[in-house]
């Protein structure tokens, strides 16, 4: 995600601010910036790494107070005139989050003669607090103009601002976006998490939402939303530098499982048009007749997004009436495809940079087939070889499980199946506001299994010993089971399999023993009274089974050994929730096994060759 840094104290502010956004690199980035705070500001941003941005800055700089920051790409293509800060006159800002009624208040700004130099949501913020400063019917201080200008805005935010005419001052505001205050000896910091500025300080103030204030050479002052000062805890940082990079986390693994609320909200951030019942797609560069004439969809991945596209095949033939092929990219090219123009090609890959799937895409162009790419990384090579790009938005992903990004994928498979199928008129309008109900329940369901893992830890740790384990699950649950599966085996190094739960009479259930624990996905949906048939076959044979159920089930119980729970939820949703649960399942597994969790042996995080 992006990265905001601020300082104001008695060091030269420039060497400060970069340092601190070197410390913010593993968030992911494409541009970067800062401001500094002379007799005027001073503003230095390009696209590309920390090292460009510091190659380009003079040799002195000559302040004492400045903000940075790096950007991800939402809002505009990675541009130097995107970049972070943003200017409006004597303001400079820096911000992290979406503004959702951007283009209403950009539309009061042009009216009111301001010019937008950027295709960001942030500018809107500078102009706003550049016209509540200045043409009012009275000058106010820029503590003031930004608190009536977050009134204003609706979204997400953490924001850095600075004024030319208040020198050695810094303010800020917050609302569902991390915002951390340091305390120094030579000076105060703001920064999105406190691995920015560990290396100055370990005392830290947390601001919390809604909350606004102000850094002053002498002081820090926050104000509640009624502009009550607040008196604020201090807080002593434990972690080493490499701990904080994780946020307190043992490992990068268990904080990329705990940021999948976050990572799933910004990914449908202003896409759910639940009002009309359809899903805002303007990155699909593809006409409704297009659309509507649509003969086929080939899914083409690898490991985990080869599961994320297995889901998406039973999404696209059920939502959008699309007959619906998956491929493993690796052995795409060599079967010699039956392809024509009138074809989807939907590539999907979490770098950006998998050689099998970039191959499979240019394969599949050559038939002259229109290809979408789904992708985490803005800018990655798929990005510029794809006809379409519809991004993820889960912030960059350090373990090589990957967790985050998965449920990203499928959120991005659901939206983009009912999309097709409103176009397509296969899915009604009443039908796709339901899912789309259920699908902005996910981050308070996901979050709701969050804090209840204690259960799946005492769970993994019972049967952490076990060499073997199988997953089964039908129809949407089948490719949660491969996935459960795969990231047992990729961190754990348990042997584990996944199957289709009917497939077990033909072969694997030679192999059950009662050493061997069955992982059944058994949430509700039409193929409940199938799962407990197949969960009684294994209970034949002795095996130990773990149930992943609804909260509300309690006819489960009778037939299993444990039962891992999700919230109540639709059978077409369900899948995401039951990933989250996997994923800790095997996180603690692995825990208890001692393995190298973050970096498990022989695998890399991105496939770069074939």
């Amino acid at each position: 995600m992006c990265g905001i840094v601020g300082y104001v104290g008695r060091e030269p502010a420039a060497p400060v601010l970069i340092e601190s956004l070197k410390r913010l690199e593993y968030r992911g980035y494409d541009s970067a910036g800062i401001t500094v705070l002379n007799k005027s500001l001073e503003t230095y941003k390009t696209v590309g790494k920390i090292a460009d941005l510091e190659s380009i800055l003079p040799e002195e700089i000559v302040a004492n107070v400045g903000i940075g920051h790096t950007r991800w790409a939402t809002h505009g293509k990675p541009e130097t005139r995107n970049a972070h800060p943003h200017m409006s006159s004597s303001i400079s800002v820096v911000h992290n989050g979406i503004i959702e009624n951007y283009l209403q208040l950009k539309e009061k700004l042009i009216d009111l003669g301001y010019v937008f130099e950027s295709d960001t949501d942030t500018e809107v913020i500078a102009h706003m607090l550049n016209y509540k400063m200045y043409n009012g019917k009275k000058k106010i201080d820029l503590l003031t103009a930004i608190r009536e200008t977050t009134r204003e805005l609706e979204g997400s935010f953490a924001i850095a601002a600075l004024c030319s005419d208040e020198k050695g001052c810094l303010v800020f505001a917050r609302k569902n976006s991390p915002l951390v205050l340091g305390i120094g000896d030579d000076g105060y910091y703001a920064a999105s998490d406190v691995t920015a500025f560990l290396k100055y300080t370990k005392k830290v103030i947390y601001v919390d939402d809604h909350e606004i204030g102000a850094v002053r050479p002498d002081c820090i002052e926050i104000f509640d939303p009624k502009g009550n000062l607040v008196s604020k805890e201090t807080h002593t940082i434990e972690w080493d530098l490499e701990a904080a990079e994780k946020a307190g986390y043992d490992h990068f693994m268990l904080k990329e499982i705990h940021e999948q609320p976050t990572a799933i909200q910004k990914t449908f951030a202003g896409k759910l048009m639940e009002l009309e019942g359809t899903i805002k797609m303007d990155e699909l560069y593809l006409t409704p007749e297009q659309i509507k004439h649509l003969r086929r969809a080939t899914i083409i991945a690898c490991g985990t997004s080869w599961n994320a596209g297995i889901l998406g095949k039973y999404l696209f033939e059920k939502l959008a009436g699309i007959h619906t092929d998956i491929e493993t990219a690796s052995e795409f090219r060599y079967g010699n495809p039956v392809l024509c123009g009138e074809e989807l090609t939907i590539a999907i890959t979490q770098s950006g940079e998998t050689a099998d799937t970039l191959a499979a895409v240019r394969s599949s162009q050559s038939y002259g087939c229109r290809t979408v790419a789904i992708t985490n990384v803005v800018g990655s090579t798929i990005t510029r070889e794809s006809s379409s790009v519809v991004y993820t938005r889960a912030g960059p992903e350090i373990g090589v499980a990957a967790t985050k990004t998965f449920t990203a994928q499928l959120i991005t498979l659901y939206m983009l199946a009912i999309y097709l199928g409103r176009v397509r008129g296969v899915l009604s309008a009443e039908e796709a506001k339901n899912l789309i109900v259920n699908i902005k329940r996910l981050p308070g369901q996901i979050q709701k299994i969050l804090n209840r893992k204690d259960k799946i830890k005492e769970c993994a740790e019972q049967f952490a010993d076990k060499r073997d384990y199988f997953f089964i699950g039908r129809y949407l649950n089948f490719p949660i089971a491969l996935e459960g599966a795969l990231k047992l085996k990729e961190i754990s190094y348990i042997h584990a399999e996944g199957y289709a739960a009917g497939e077990l009479k033909h072969g694997p259930l030679a192999l059950l023993t009662d050493e061997t624990p069955v992982v059944a996905i058994a949430t509700k949906g039409h193929t409940y009274d199938k799962i407990l048939s197949n969960i009684k076959e294994v209970k034949a044979r002795d095996a130990t089974v773990i149930a992943v159920a609804n909260e509300d089930d309690t006819e489960i119980e009778k037939y299993v050994d444990e039962v891992l729970r999700i919230p109540q939820s639709h059978e077409m949703t369900a899948p995401i929730l039951t990933s989250v649960v996997l994923q800790l399942l095997a996180y603690y597994t692995a825990l208890a096994n001692d393995c190298s969790i973050d970096k498990p042996r022989n695998l890399a995080k991105s496939v770069t060759v074939e």
